[in-house]
């Protein structure tokens, strides 16, 4: 009986750390692993077309991860959605002049926000507003693009 016992609290501590590594990779896999807010400043940047980007995407500069994306709302005044980013505080000489692009890892994989530095002896602070930006590009629109000039070229040919 005491053998039983023994082989039954190997198994559940089994399935106990089975489920608690499947925890740990799903909050991984969603990029909920920073459990805090973190010590960073948020900078804003307004785009025509955030296509699909979401919050706690990534905010990435050179390849690197700088920030995420805190927030994402609407201006009623410039009919733009507005992305607001955590920056981490380490990053914190990055040129007033920034230049903020929505970008899409892969084909068909999730949009994060690139910033590429300016020249600007001046940094970006808390609160400060990215005024280049450049719009996602959205798939169906590059698609619809592509077979209307194709059909136009088609009409042409045909004449």
């Amino acid at each position: 009986m005491v053998e039983y016992r023994k082989i039954e609290i190997l198994v559940g501590a089994f399935v106990f750390a089975g489920l608690l590594a499947l925890t740990i990779l799903a909050m991984k896999v969603s990029n909920l692993t920073d459990f805090g807010g973190g010590d960073g400043y948020e900078v804003k940047a307004k785009f025509d077309n955030i296509g699909g980007l979401k919050v706690r995407a990534p905010v990435k500069m050179a390849g690197v991860q700088i920030g995420r994306v805190a927030a994402i709302g609407f201006d009623n005044k410039t009919f733009q959605a507005v992305a607001v980013m955590k920056i981490d505080r380490k990053f914190n000489a990055i040129p007033k002049d920034t230049a903020a692009k929505i970008y899409t890892a892969g084909l068909l994989g999730e949009q994060y926000i690139s910033l590429e530095p300016g020249g600007d002896e001046e940094s970006l602070k808390d609160g400060d507003t990215i005024v280049l930006t450049s719009n996602a590009v959205v798939l169906e629109q590059v698609i619809s693009q592509f077979l209307y000039s194709k059909a136009a070229g088609d009409d042409k040919s045909g004449s």
